[in-house]
């Protein structure tokens, strides 16, 4: 019996579709933000997502929210501006808005994001055009994502079915049917489909604890990969950090980063990584669909890239700056995790490296790094952690994926085999 199957006999099923989603709301500010009474929360969403919006500034207000704010996207406003909008256009971000945003955070805001935009948006525009929007929406917004990557304040992302996703992650079925499917795939996998959600995530987050507790105690030097087209071997970063689950930010609020979450992650070292790697998953990349990700490392840098689909994306990106080209993170998900088991290949990141085990272009956590909170960034480098615009997950886990921890002295112990715990 599936997943989903299961779920169909629970007391979950007979829920009103307005309920369900106001479980997920609650999940979003209770458990994702912890929000605190008097915060501010600013929030960013597809123009689609209005229900859940007001469901989650509902809860938001009764949490004790000061004032929730929220931007809206729109996808045909944004085709728009690659059919209409000047070349100068794609080298120009808003700055005073990135700059406001930030200043919002740093007053003590936290920050929610809804994840549902059209993962092929801009699959068929110009690939340079992509990448100079991409970037200038990089540089403009690197104060406030700096924030976020030192986990200064409490953010979370959860998800909103939308349409034209709906459509690539169901095709073949009649629209309102592909909608309904992956608004029942994102209830089960944000783990609201159960009597109590929040009761269920502190379970789920203890039990990422205990193996992020053992991976720490284990104190290795390295990961080495292998599976097919994979052979990698990824240095850690020293006074690595594992991470998993739940955090407490710098303003003293427990939150979860990520709604779902299945992944203990931590700080590659970004010199000490080589080898080959395939990707397991598609990459949808700002409304591109890189496909069949193949790279090689050496020396912690990428001398390589193709890709059956979206390459000259994938080149471009890995171009943005010298970061892009080297590791930020690398996480461990288990086969067994109940988003790979659904079979659903969502072409969101934010599901799909909780399916598989993953690494991340670009910039680096610094909170997995002991006392990486306190360092500036000479420090941070000095130790391994990579610096970037960017930071980009891509899935390289699978049911073939085996995974060793490598000591200083060079000895493999088993951490992984066929994607599972060992």
């Amino acid at each position: 019996m599936s997943v989903m199957e299961a779920v169909a006999k629970t007391k979950f099923a007979e829920l009103t579709f307005d309920e369900k989603l106001d479980r997920l709301a609650e999940v979003a500010v209770k458990v994702g933000l912890g929000l605190r009474a008097g915060q501010e929360l600013i929030m960013s969403a597809p123009i689609e997502a209005l229900p859940l919006v007001r469901r989650i500034t509902e809860h938001a207000y009764k949490a004790g929210a000061l004032l929730v704010t929220t931007f809206y996207s729109d996808d045909p406003s944004v085709l728009a501006r690659y059919e209409y909008g000047a070349d100068a256009s794609f080298d120009y971000a808003p700055k005073w808005l990135h700059d406001g945003i930030a200043e919002g955070f740093r007053s003590g805001a936290a920050r929610l994001a809804i994840a549902g935009a059209n993962p092929a948006l801009l699959a068929k525009q110009d690939p340079a055009k992509v990448a100079r929007a991409n970037v200038a929406a990089s540089k403009a917004g690197k104060p406030a994502m700096e924030l976020i990557t030192r986990h200064e304040i409490n953010w979370t992302i959860v998800a909103c079915a939308t349409p034209e996703w709906a459509k690539l992650v169901f095709p073949g079925e009649p629209e309102h049917i592909a909608v309904a499917k992956l608004w029942e795939a994102i209830f089960v996998s944000s783990r609201v489909a159960v009597d109590d959600p929040v009761a269920e995530w502190k379970e789920h987050g203890a039990r990422l604890k205990k193996r992020m507790d053992m991976l720490n105690a284990k104190r290795f030097s390295a990961l080495h990969f292998k599976g097919p087209g994979t052979d990698l071997k990824v240095g850690l970063a020293d006074d690595h950090l594992w991470a998993g689950g739940g955090t407490t930010a710098g303003n003293g609020v427990y939150c979860q980063p990520n709604i779902p979450t299945e992944e203990c992650f931590t700080t590659p070292h970004k010199d000490r990584v080589d080898g080959t790697v395939k990707a397991s998953k598609p990459l949808s990349h700002q409304g591109t669909l890189i496909e069949n990700i193949a790279v090689r490392f050496e020396g912690g840098k990428i001398v390589e890239a193709t890709a059956t689909a979206g390459e000259d994306v994938l080149n471009r990106l890995i171009s943005t700056d010298d970061g892009a080209r080297r590791l930020g993170e690398v996480a461990l998900v288990p086969h067994s995790s109940p988003i790979a088991q659904s079979g659903v290949l969502f072409w969101n990141t934010l599901f799909d490296e909780n399916a598989a085990s993953h690494i991340a272009l670009g910039q680096a956590y610094s909170t997995c790094l002991i006392g990486g909170e306190k360092m500036d960034a000479a420090q941070l480098a000095a130790l391994g952690a990579n610096a970037s615009l960017i930071h980009v997950d891509w899935m390289i886990g699978s049911g073939e994926m085996d995974v060793d921890g490598v000591a200083a002295d060079g000895t493999a112990e088993p951490l992984m085999r066929r994607g599972e715990w060992v």
